[in-house]
């Protein structure tokens, strides 16, 4: 038992914590105001953390973990119009990401792979698809502007 004491001793006194500590942390812009707010373990940020513009309306929010955007996120404009969301997995795009054009009523919805377009582009207006793209590493490599023609070309497709 005294071995114990001795080396938690020696531990504690060579600035080592045995125990990581969790808490709300908040950062702020020069003016005062929040802009960002979420929770740290240690130094490292964990969990749901809120991002704010200089208007202090919500900008973009999400999971960490360990530093870096792991879960799905949510981004919005300075008036709170909701801009995009999707999906991050080590700080990187991934997944089904839907990306609001709200001035020309527009929604695309993209599929994503390590932070790259990779595979579908479903193109909306007023609800209603009206284009498909295929992506590859990035690049377009393919366009159907109806419904029919994207079925016959891509059967198996998993929309």
């Amino acid at each position: 038992m005294d071995k114990l004491i001795i080396l938690l001793l020696i531990y504690s006194l060579s600035g080592n914590q045995l125990f990581s500590q969790k808490d709300y942390h908040y950062e702020y812009y020069p003016n005062g105001t929040v802009k960002a707010e979420g929770w740290k373990l240690d130094e490292t940020k964990v969990d749901f953390w809120h991002f704010y513009h200089a208007n202090g309306k919500v900008s973009h929010e999400g999971h960490f973990k360990n530093n870096k955007k792991n879960g799905y996120w949510y981004y919005y404009s300075e008036k709170s119009k909701l801009l995009k969301e999707g999906h991050f997995i080590s700080d990187k795009a991934e997944k089904w990401w839907i990306i609001y054009d709200i001035a020309a009523g527009i929604t695309r919805k993209y599929q994503y792979k390590n932070n790259k377009k990779e595979g579908y582009c479903l193109l909306y207006k007023n609800n209603k698809l009206f284009k498909a793209e295929r992506y590859i590493n990035d690049i377009k490599t393919g366009e159907w502007t109806d419904v029919f023609s994207f079925k016959r070309d891509n059967p198996n497709a998993a929309l």
